[in-house]
């Protein structure tokens, strides 16, 4: 039986989308800005779930 020639890798980056290149149009939030907002709205869900 012949052996098969598995050794063929596709071309690097095929298919891939690079993200990176494109520029969104939406807000810019800083990653710091992020986890504030994230935890002022954990509170605010923590005060209004016990205000009854």
């Amino acid at each position: 039986m012949a052996k098969k020639d598995q050794n063929m890798l596709p071309p690097t980056g095929a298919g891939l989308v690079r993200y990176f290149d494109e520029e969104s149009t939406g807000p810019k939030i800083s990653p710091e800005g992020v986890v504030i907002a994230t935890i002022i709205l954990g509170i605010f869900c923590f005060i209004l779930n016990f205000s009854n």
